[in-house]
């Protein structure tokens, strides 16, 4: 199949890789055209334009294009952009990881338009172009039905990895979950290891624990995986600083279990260890310091 790619930063330029790979033509965009240049350089069947109008003109109908920029006012300003160059019963895909209530609200203005509207949310990260992308979708059966072999491509297998979830917004809404899920895992793996590092009896090789668990263990897990290859690197992560970012899904995942009287302590509490990881200094704990010190006299280490 012939589609557009617009945005290709780490997962849009690794996915225009994997299609051409499979012998889609991928006419690709980027906002910094060397990015393109050098894509279509390195990858045969993919074609490089420099303007979303370009893009848009050298498809075939009905044309699909699919996203791939920053969630928020980048995916907006983008699917307005080209939606005005698309004709009834185009299809628009929305791959990134937009929030699923904007992705909702998108679904009327396309409508009035006659352009189907696919949601994916797409799981895989830098690893996708050898492994495949997990992807969740969202929309109409036959837009989805459309573009069938472009999601078989993307995935690990023409019949595992990915799904057709219901609705416009399903896909997104299944992706924050998981992302959700993910946070949980990951700070559970990170307080398990922090723990055995601590310890006082052994020097435990930490590296060594998580490929015995990688094997049969219950604990097994893609992400014990990745854990292990940092470790293999360096265990005392020395040139690592304890920051830790978020990219909006886990504190979407909070929002919506507020909403609907869902407790998630687990996924609550990993996103708030993430704003802890922040913090070079915190003054809620010099409060409590200083409150311990004023009802029981307990110590208090001063800054000298």
């Amino acid at each position: 199949m012939k589609l557009a790619l617009l945005g290709l930063g780490r997962m849009g330029g690794n996915m225009a890789r994997r299609l051409a790979r499979a012998g889609h033509e991928v006419v690709a965009f980027n906002r910094t055209g060397q990015v393109t240049t050098r894509l279509a350089e390195e990858q045969k069947g993919i074609i490089p334009v420099y303007t979303v109008e370009d893009a848009v003109s050298q498809l075939p109908s009905p044309r699909i294009v699919w996203l791939m920029v920053p969630e928020g006012k980048p995916t907006q300003d983008m699917m307005e952009k080209v939606a005005v160059l698309l004709s009834p019963g185009d299809i628009l895909v929305d791959g990134g990881n937009s929030n699923f209530r904007d992705t909702m609200g998108r679904k009327p203005y396309l409508d009035e338009k006659q352009i189907h509207f696919v949601d994916v949310g797409t799981s895989g990260g830098v690893w996708g172009l050898e492994n495949g992308y997990s992807m969740m979708v969202g929309g109409e059966k036959e837009a989805v039905d459309t573009i069938t072999p472009i999601l078989q491509s993307l995935a690990p297998s023409a019949d595992k990895g990915w799904g057709h979830v219901g609705g416009n917004g399903a896909g997104h809404f299944t992706k924050m979950v998981h992302n959700g899920i993910e946070y949980g895992m990951m700070e559970a793996y990170a307080e398990g290891f922090e723990l055995l590092k601590n310890q006082k009896n052994w020097e435990l090789d930490l590296h060594q624990l998580s490929q015995i668990w990688s094997h049969s263990s219950v604990v097994r897990s893609w992400l014990l995986e990745l854990i292990g290859y940092a470790l293999e690197e360096d265990q005392e992560l020395s040139k690592i600083q304890g920051w830790v970012a978020d990219s909006g899904e886990g504190r979407w995942t909070v929002f919506e279990a507020i909403n609907n009287d869902v407790p998630a302590p687990v996924i609550t509490a990993a996103l708030f260890r993430r704003f802890d990881s922040r913090q070079d200094e915190s003054y809620a704990a010099k409060l409590l310091a200083a409150t311990r010190n004023q009802f029981g006299g307990h110590a208090m280490k001063m800054v000298e």
